[in-house]
């Protein structure tokens, strides 16, 4: 079967995260078992869209990607609209080849261009959201949305949901039910099998080894709810003094404003920026912790708690969204009301003085081997010979 991705932006490996990592990850277990499979994306990376991928053509593990160059990194910076014309011209020279088109993302120029060329040449087309359906303020989107995205989801031939919370959200902008495919996201668990020596982290950024480490990992955006997590910390490190709070990855326009509040309320000796961690620092940062926060105000499926699982880690998380799907309150880690910073608290004297964290951590362990990434392979492999 020979399958096209499609995605606004698509980065080398070791920069990959959300739908990213799920792309590259699916698209190699998909080549593994015999498929062509081909990206089509922009020559715009990840975290700096105004600057650009080197490479027009360049092949990843088997995977064919093309880079198609971005025209307005003003409004790939502003919005996240990644435009890349040339996408169109050849997409409808060779789309036709394509037994099936994945659609990743809902809302950009590569959509439009994607449901034009499916409706005149009846190549069927499956769209994932990734979790960001419900993330409609901004008149950007709402443009967007009244315009294309309720005729984009309604023609494809499946709509793929990562859980119930993501199928409720397809079903409020009118797609039916029966057209909604659950396939949560996977996880290479080969990758955690051997995970760097405890302590390496902790003597890169001169943390003690008796001092407990809270870690979140993920952009830093106020939808992440950090400055509720710094709230939670500077109650909590009022009576815990061996404790640091560890924030890795990249601005989202959040970044001032959180080290505004750290200064406000003392904790800038107890609490230190990383930056984005990928690859092996990545896994340093979930080895050396204990226990790993998200603080969320909206979430769909954080790769994050995956990630955290497979090490062996308990997640602390806010009951929103698809995360109270994921965290299994006091099995595999806590759950808290939303923006409740006196319950996060809490929820953090819980993990770090206590004796379950170790327990919980084995059970999360347990816990993530039904999200491998062979189960979701296996499955959309089904899904494209359904709808091919």
């Amino acid at each position: 079967m020979k399958v096209l991705q499609v995605i606004p932006v698509f980065n080398p490996p070791e920069l990959y995260g959300g739908s990213q990592q799920v792309v590259y990850q699916v698209s190699k277990g998909l080549v593994k078992r015999g498929h062509k499979v081909i990206v089509y994306t922009s020559d715009a990376r990840r975290y700096r869209l105004k600057y650009r991928v080197n490479k027009s053509v360049e092949e990843i593990d088997g995977i064919k990607v093309f880079h198609f160059r971005n025209i307005m990194p003003y409004l790939a910076e502003k919005f996240g609209l990644v435009v890349t014309p040339n996408f169109k011209n050849v997409l409808e020279n060779d789309g036709r080849t394509f037994d099936v088109i994945h659609v990743h993302e809902v809302r950009g120029y590569q959509h439009i261009v994607v449901h034009k060329f499916a409706k005149k040449f009846g190549v069927p087309y499956i769209v994932q959201a990734h979790g960001i359906l419900g993330e409609r303020s901004g008149l950007f989107r709402k443009v967007y949305d009244h315009f294309y995205l309720r005729k984009l989801l309604n023609d494809a031939a499946a709509c793929i949901a990562l859980n119930e919370y993501e199928v409720n959200q397809y079903k409020q902008m009118g797609v039916s039910e029966d057209k909604i495919v659950v396939v949560p996201n996977g996880i290479n668990l080969s990758e955690y099998t051997n995970l760097p020596m405890y302590g390496t982290f902790r003597r890169k950024f001169g943390i003690p080894e008796e001092t407990k480490i809270l870690l979140y990992i993920g952009r830093i955006h106020k939808t992440k709810g950090l400055d509720i997590l710094v709230r939670a910390f500077a109650d909590f490190a009022k009576n815990f003094s061996d404790v640091e709070l560890v924030i890795a990855g990249s601005d989202d326009g959040f970044l001032r404003e959180l080290k505004c509040l750290i200064k406000v309320l003392g904790l800038e000796e107890k609490a230190v920026f990383v930056g984005p961690l990928h690859g092996k620092a990545k896994l340093e940062a979930y080895v050396d912790s204990d226990v790993v926060v998200l603080p969320s105000r909206y979430e769909t499926f954080p790769m994050s708690v995956l990630e955290a699982y497979a090490c062996g880690k308990p997640v602390i998380a806010s009951k929103v969204g698809g995360l109270k799907e994921l965290v299994e309150d006091r099995v595999t880690g806590l759950l808290f009301e939303p923006e409740n910073v006196n319950e996060l608290s809490r929820a953090i004297l819980t993990i770090v003085s206590g004796c379950n964290a170790k327990i919980m951590g084995s059970k999360a362990r347990e816990f993530v081997r039904q999200f491998s990434i062979e189960k979701t392979v296996i499955r959309l492999e089904q899904l494209y010979q359904v709808c091919s």
